[in-house]
Parts: C-alpha cells; sequence; structure tokens
C-alpha cells in the first residue's frame, strides 16, 4: 500500500448502538470507495471487519476492526468499533486512535443507551464528530423523529447539513444543504449520488433547514456573523468554511442521511469526512509524559519516533498483532524501538496497513497514520515505543473493571494443562477481562463484563487453541465472625508413655470493626505462659480461625487476647499449646455470638429512563439499597448496594427486563451481616456438603 503524509490521513471511529449499522455503513465505504469488489453484507457473514468466527456466527461486532478507504487522495483509517454494552469498552479503547467519529443512529429507534455513552468517549477525546441517521429506508424509519431525539440529548449543536429524499421504501437520495443540491442512488448500486436540482415538494423543507443550518455556522464565527447580518445568508464557500472550523472547534456536529444497507449516502459521507474533519496534525496536542513530568505533544513527523499501542490481537497462526497509532516522527520497517514502559527493545518487522483480517505491507508509518506489527515480544495495549533516549509515555485509556465471574473449570487433564497459555493469550487481546484464584474458594475465576463476553472467550478457546472448559457460577466468599465477646480456657492434656503433652491458656475473644481483620494481644505477666510458646497460642488461633466454626468460612474482625495460662516443664510443647488455643478458640465462639458475613457490591446500572421504576423494585426484591438516582438525557444513572449472592444471574435478568438496552458495572465494597433466615440456609447447605464430603472419603 501507498505511503500517505500526514496532512492526507484521516482516523474515524464508527460507533453506536448495537444493531446501528456500523459494520455496514462500513461495508459501504469501502465499496464505493474501491477497497472490496462488490457490496459485503453481514448477513452473509463475508463483511472485511466482522471476521471473527464469534462475529461471523452471532452477527455483532465484539472488538474493533481497521479498514482503509482510499478517497479523493486520502486514506481514511475507519475504526470500526463494537456497540453492544458488553463489548463497548472496546470502543473507548479504539478512539484513542481516532481524530474524529462518525455516530450512527437507528432511524427507527433514534438514540439509544450506547449511542449516549459513545458520545460520552468522543467527549473524553475531545472528537469532532458527525451524527448519521442509519437505516432510513426501514419500515416506521422517521428522519425529522430521529433528529428530535438526536437534538434533544445532543442539544441543537446537532444540526442537519443533509434531508432524505422519500422515506422507508420509498427512500431514495439525499439533499445537500450545504450546496442546496439532490443526489440521487441506485439501492444496492456503488454508493456514487447522481447530482440534480431539489426535487420541488422539498423545496421549502430544504430551503427552511438550510437558513438554520447557516445560522448555527455563522453564530461562532464573528467576520461571518456580520456578513449574516448585512446579507441574511452566506455564500457557499463561506458556508463551507464555517461549518469545517464548526465542527473542528465542537461547536457544530452535523447530521447527515443513509441507508448503509443499500449503499445510499455513502459518497457524501466519505467527502465530508476527507473535506471537514480534522488531519491528524490539526489536532490538538495529545498529553504525555515526558521524563517523569506531565506535557503534551503535537502530532508530527518532523520529530522522533513515538507510536501508541491502541490494541492488540492474539492470532493462533501469525501469533500476537500489534496495532499502534504513531504520534510523532516516522516509523521505518525494521525499525528498532524501546518499549518505554517495560525497558525493553522491540524490532518492528513487516509493518503493515490493516485491513480486517489482512495485513497490507508498508515501508513506512507516518505520524498520525495507524499501523500493524506481528510478533513484537513484550508490548502490549497501553504500552508506548519510542526513539531509544527518547523517555515518553502518552496515558493508557482506563477500562471499568470487569462486572461478573465466572468460576472456569478445565474437562481434562489435557485442558488442564493448556488452559492456563490459553487464557494468557485471550488476555493480551482483551483488556477488560481479569482472570485470578480465590484464595479462598481456590476456584480459578474468569470475570469479564457480562456472561457473553465469558462465553465467546470460552468459544474462542475451544476453537482457536482446543481448550475444552466448563463455567460455573463461583462460590460466594462468605466470612465468619462474632458479635458478642467471650471469656474461655483452652486447655489440652495428653498423657502416653513417656512425655505427654500439656498447653493451658485463658484468652478473651472480642468483635472488631469491619474490615479490620485479626489483632492478637498478648497480657501474659509473671511468666504463666513462657514467651517462646505465645506464638503457638497465636498460631492455634488463627489456623482454627481458617477453618470457620459455622460454615466452615474464614473467620476475620475479632481481637484474642491471653491473659493467663499454665505450663509443665517437661510436658508442654509448642504443639501442645498450639492445640490448647484451638480448643480455647472453638469454647469462645459458642459464647462469642458467631454470625456469617457477605460481600456486598457496589453497583451503577445505566438504562432507558422507562426502565427505572422496574429497576428499582427489582433491585430491592435482591436485598439492595439505593444510594443514589441520576437522569442524564434519556438515560438513568442507578446506584445501589447489593448483596453479591443476589447478583450472580443479574446480567440475564436484567436484559430481559430491558430488551437489552441496559449495562451495569459492579465492584466489591464491604462486608455486612447475613440476615438470619439466609444465613441458616447457608449453614445448613456447608453442613451437608462437608457431611457428602466425608462419606466419599469413607
Amino acid at each position: 500500500m501507498k505511503v500517505y503524509e500526514t496532512k492526507d490521513i484521516r482516523n474515524v471511529g464508527v460507533v453506536g448502538h448495537g444493531d446501528s449499522g456500523k459494520t455496514t455503513l462500513t461495508a459501504g465505504l469501502l465499496f464505493t470507495a474501491g477497497a472490496s469488489n462488490r457490496l459485503l453484507r453481514v448477513d452473509e457473514g463475508n463483511t472485511i471487519t466482522d471476521f471473527d468466527e464469534e462475529e461471523i456466527q452471532r452477527k455483532i461486532t465484539i472488538s474493533t476492526a481497521i479498514a482503509v478507504a482510499e478517497w479523493k487522495k486520502t486514506k481514511i483509517n475507519i475504526l470500526d468499533t463494537p456497540g453492544y454494552n458488553i463489548f463497548i469498552n472496546d470502543s473507548r479503547a479504539a478512539l484513542a486512535a481516532a481524530d474524529a467519529a462518525l455516530v450512527l443512529v437507528d432511524g427507527v429507534a433514534g438514540v439509544e443507551v450506547q449511542t449516549e455513552k459513545v458520545w460520552g468517549f468522543a467527549n473524553d477525546f475531545k472528537l469532532p464528530r458527525a451524527v448519521i441517521v442509519n437505516k432510513l429506508d426501514r419500515e416506521r424509519a422517521d428522519f425529522q423523529r430521529s433528529l428530535d431525539s438526536v437534538q434533544e440529548t445532543f442539544g441543537r449543536a446537532a444540526v442537519p447539513i443533509q434531508i432524505p429524499i422519500g422515506a422507508e421504501r420509498e427512500f431514495s437520495g439525499i439533499v445537500d444543504l450545504v450546496r442546496m443540491k439532490a443526489y440521487t442512488y441506485t439501492p444496492d448500486g456503488d454508493g456514487k449520488g447522481k447530482e440534480g436540482e431539489i426535487p420541488g415538494n422539498l423545496a421549502d423543507a430544504a430551503q427552511k433547514a438550510h437558513d438554520a443550518l447557516v445560522e448555527i455556522v455563522a453564530e461562532g464565527n464573528d467576520a461571518l456573523m456580520e456578513e449574516f447580518f448585512d446579507k441574511g445568508t452566506l455564500d457557499a464557500e463561506q458556508i463551507i468554511e464555517g461549518l469545517k472550523q464548526g465542527v473542528r472547534e465542537l461547536r457544530i456536529f452535523p447530521v447527515m442521511c443513509a441507508s448503509a444497507l443499500h449503499n445510499v449516502g455513502s459518497d457524501l459521507i466519505l467527502n465530508f469526512t476527507v473535506e471537514n474533519l480534522p488531519a491528524p496534525h490539526e489536532r490538538e496536542a495529545v498529553p504525555a509524559t515526558v521524563n517523569g513530568a506531565e506535557a503534551t505533544r503535537k502530532v508530527a513527523t518532523n520529530d522522533q519516533p513515538s507510536l501508541y499501542v491502541f490494541k492488540t490481537t492474539a492470532d493462533p497462526f501469525a501469533g500476537r498483532i500489534t496495532f499502534f497509532k504513531v504520534f510523532t516522527g516516522v516509523v521505518k520497517n525494521d525499525a528498532n524501538l524501546q518499549n518505554v514502559n517495560r525497558g525493553a527493545s522491540e524490532r518492528l518487522a513487516h509493518l503493515s496497513s490493516p485491513q480486517g483480517k489482512t495485513l497490507q505491507p508498508v515501508t513506512e508509518v507516518n505520524a498520525g497514520d495507524i499501523g500493524a506489527v506481528a510478533k513484537l515480544k513484550d508490548t502490549l495495549t497501553g504500552d508506548t515505543l519510542a526513539e531509544k533516549g527518547l523517555n515518553i509515555t502518552y496515558p493508557p485509556v482506563k477500562l471499568p473493571e470487569p462486572s461478573i465471574a465466572f468460576a472456569i473449570e478445565a474437562k481434562s487433564r489435557n485442558d488442564e494443562d493448556r488452559m492456563g497459555n490459553a487464557v494468557h493469550r485471550i488476555l493480551e487481546e482483551d483488556q477488560s477481562l481479569r482472570f485470578y484464584r480465590d484464595p479462598q474458594t481456590r476456584e480459578f475465576l474468569l470475570a469479564g463484563t457480562g456472561q457473553q463476553h465469558v462465553e465467546i472467550v470460552v468459544s474462542r478457546m475451544k476453537r482457536r487453541y482446543g481448550v475444552d472448559v466448563t463455567l460455573k457460577a463461583p462460590k460466594i466468599p462468605y466470612r465468619e465472625t462474632i458479635r458478642g465477646f467471650a471469656d474461655v480456657q483452652g486447655r489440652h492434656k495428653k498423657q502416653t508413655g513417656g512425655h505427654g503433652q500439656f498447653g493451658d491458656c485463658w484468652i478473651k475473644m472480642e468483635p472488631l470493626p469491619r474490615g479490620a481483620k485479626f489483632e492478637f494481644n498478648n497480657e501474659i505477666f509473671g511468666g504463666s505462659i513462657p514467651k517462646n510458646f505465645i506464638p503457638a497460642v497465636e498460631k492455634g488461633i488463627v489456623e482454627a480461625a481458617e477453618n470457620g466454626f459455622l460454615a466452615g468460612y474464614p473467620m476475620v474482625d475479632f481481637k484474642v487476647t491471653v491473659y493467663d495460662g499454665s505450663y509443665h516443664d517437661v510436658d508442654s510443647s509448642e504443639l501442645a499449646f498450639k492445640l490448647a488455643a484451638r480448643k480455647a478458640f472453638k469454647a469462645a465462639m459458642q459464647e462469642a455470638k458467631p454470625a456469617l458475613l457477605e460481600p456486598v457490591m457496589n453497583v451503577e446500572i445505566q438504562a432507558p429512563v422507562e426502565y427505572a421504576g422496574d429497576l428499582m423494585g427489582d433491585l430491592n426484591g435482591r436485598r439492595g439499597r439505593i444510594s443514589g438516582m441520576e437522569t442524564r438525557g434519556n438515560t438513568q444513572f442507578l446506584r445501589a448496594q447489593v448483596p453479591m449472592a443476589e447478583m450472580l444471574n443479574y446480567q440475564s435478568d436484567l436484559t430481559a427486563m430491558t430488551q437489552g438496552r441496559a449495562s451495569f458495572s459492579m465492584e466489591f465494597d464491604h462486608y455486612d451481616f447475613v440476615p438470619q433466615l439466609q444465613a441458616e440456609k447457608i449453614i445448613s447447605a456447608a453442613k451437608a456438603a462437608k457431611a457428602g464430603e466425608e462419606e466419599e472419603e469413607e
């Protein structure tokens, strides 16, 4: 592929709610630009950017893919991002490499929950953006209703620069409100409109919309405002220049029309991208850390090379593929760069420009461009590579912690041996996953943003690496504690032939505040227990506490004070005092009002406003306490504290309650007492499980 200069590059993220048509639009843009020889379809499983087996099977985008459209001597790197809530974090990570965004809105549904979320991501990165009202060929599609939804949510700065010709099945063309021309299309054609005059029945509507656009364009520019007051309008060239300036200053968010499925409007979107969206060097400087101090760096070719890795994929054949954006300098084939984060040297052999899963070789990658390279040794997503001696890092994108975890178990010994390597490779690819072992339950846990997310990982492990595993709900890491005080004796005496065993201690046990764990206090005076046996008393208490008292869960938040005891010159030993301490622990637990604790999670839910009542009722039924509510646009944010035990099946229940239009995040907050009724059930189940284990052993 040809090497492009920075001024001739556009990096555009295609974002929006799931099923708004992002991949289909990308396919249309690529066909119109000649990057594919026919119009590819999601339903046929042959699109350039949905190439993963899981994406083809499920007909949804799971992770961001990059493809290139060459249009009017400009290279457009299109980042086709996921829109479903459980994969939406990948969109955020991808936008770190974008310089602008095309936000798709369904022409039937209007603005949806994830539309608002990706708009927020674009705000975070200060990206210029345009809104594309897609699917205008669909039954019940309505451009005006969708526009009202967009303006209600994002304000009047979202102004149409196009209106549709025809509606639903009759949607056949677009009126360009800037140049006041009409473009008609052949459905499923090459995406290039035939220019003509505006139809008579749309003349008044087009003029009214044109006047509104001129007013918005003039508002942010004093010279244009003066001209507007003098003449009552602006020339086409002034509108074009004012619109370009307004888009780049985030004052104007143009609204366009399309039917991605039938390739209507693709050429106008490509034209808009080239003419109005900024080249990388036209953006403001990006934040960076230079020699340990906060700084900024402008995208520029005449500087030492530095790049940021925004995505990694694990290919079973090609190995690890690293996707990067060059911020400064020119990266040439076979360049040796330093991974600044890890202090490792990397050789970038066989540089490529990504076209879906195909990597097209290039000799060099200029500042502002996106490239890919295979088989880097140590580099992962979020890392910065730079010329040796250039101590610069670009901040990695922060993703929220996973909201749901599943216990993962290999089906066979062979699978168990290979599971670690397979999971490790997938973790390199997906930054929103976590894999760890619960120290209490000793289960391996795989945590992700939703049940479907984790299921897809399991499916990939089997398809790519031949590792078969099963998923189970994780065990709840309950804890035990005490509510009362105890003052008891623990005495261990055993006489056998020769030396006997003797240990005797008096302890006080009392509760501590939540989170204090364990304290041991020695108040022995006068040597009733020799100093060298005191650690054995503590060890006996700690070991007994590990196995709990009520249901076998570890004991926390209690204090033990040893204050008296006795010993025997010959028969006392560390073991005898450890056993005496265990007996004291059990005796104390009988008196100290033992209780069960459960983990309580901080939960935040984002959902359309109309579901708020149902969601609050459901959380109350899960023993949840609502801690806050906030409405932003059409989205309700609910915050609550809910016991973990009540949240194990929440993902599927939330999807059912909201038709998949809501998302949630969850993190551990604190431990709290389990209500008596639930505690009795947990204790009974634990005793039954223990009895079953003992029978098996016999």
